[in-house]
């Protein structure tokens, strides 16, 4: 597949930033405003705790990213089987409740989305392309959906 079949995105002020969960738009779930899908994302790790509310208030994403990977509180136990379910909740507010973004997403078409990074290679492609990319088939998932 040539690389103009393919859209790589990472940083939030990066081309195609949006599609980070960093990215600083603010969606409504579960009766509350989270500051980013990252916020919404790593409080459903410890849903219902104070913890989890805690997490949707930290200042940033970075903050948000780093107290939910933390260990020293315990995360559901059925976390690795719900966790793809949680992203696809979250990009799906992420881009119905913002139309600009819903636009960016179906301007894409049928090419290739893919969060290129080292730092992960379950969400990512690991940087080398071997990584399961999940973010970005989450969100091709939600761009068919859109059509």
């Amino acid at each position: 597949m040539n690389e103009g079949t393919r859209i790589k995105f990472y940083s939030e002020n990066g081309k195609y930033g949006e599609f980070s969960n960093f990215a600083q738009f603010p969606i409504k779930l579960k009766g509350k405003l989270w500051k980013t899908t990252e916020h919404y994302f790593q409080a459903q790790k410890f849903s219902g705790s104070e913890y989890a509310n805690k997490i949707r208030k930290a200042i940033s994403p970075m903050k948000a990213a780093e107290l939910g990977r933390t260990r020293k509180v315990k995360i559901r136990p059925n976390w690795d089987n719900m966790k793809d379910n949680v992203m696809y909740e979250a990009l799906k507010a992420k881009f119905t409740q913002h139309k600009e973004l819903q636009e960016l997403l179906l301007s894409t078409e049928d090419k290739i989305l893919v969060e290129h990074t080292e730092n992960d290679s379950y969400w990512g492609d690991g940087g080398n392309g071997q990584g399961k990319n999940r973010l970005g088939k989450l969100l091709m998932k939600l761009r068919t959906e859109l059509k």
